[in-house]
């Protein structure tokens, strides 16, 4: 979908136009931050309304922030799990090769969301029981949020 003319000469960035063409609240400073991902901005935008996210929009901001984090702390020590959505290798140290990494962070979905993006703090989630950690290297509080 092309962007008018009269948006562009508005001074609306494309990005804008085609957030608000699907109903989307687009929030450059969260989408900088992450990715340059409305999803991500969408999702946020929803859980703090008290609403759930939709399944795919859901997935797709899960696996963009996962991307992230693999990108900022490479490596490949600590397996991070978001299950159904995907699992990344990050953090440099000894490197896993075959059946269950001996680092592995995993938790659900809204959980990652929310500590990836500051919205709860990686303690509150461990104290809550939210994240389930095994392993010396499993702890991402040094790098969460993705800000």
């Amino acid at each position: 979908m092309p962007v008018p003319a009269a948006v562009l000469e508005a001074g609306a960035s494309p990005l804008t136009y085609f957030a608000a063409a699907r109903g989307w609240s687009y929030r450059p400073d969260v989408s900088r931050a992450y990715g340059n991902s409305e999803v991500v901005a969408q999702v946020i935008e929803a859980l703090e309304a008290g609403d759930v996210p939709e399944r795919t929009i859901l997935g797709e901001a899960v696996r963009a922030l996962l991307r992230e984090l693999s990108q900022r702390v490479p490596g490949r020590s600590v397996e991070v799990r978001v299950p159904p959505f995907g699992a990344v290798q990050c953090i440099p140290g000894p490197r896993h090769t075959r059946g269950t990494p001996p680092n592995v962070v995993e938790m659900d979905a809204v959980t990652w969301v929310k500590v990836a993006t500051g919205g709860t703090s990686w303690d509150e989630a461990i104290g809550a029981g939210v994240i389930h950690v095994s392993g010396v290297r499993a702890n991402l509080s040094e790098y969460l949020p993705l800000s």
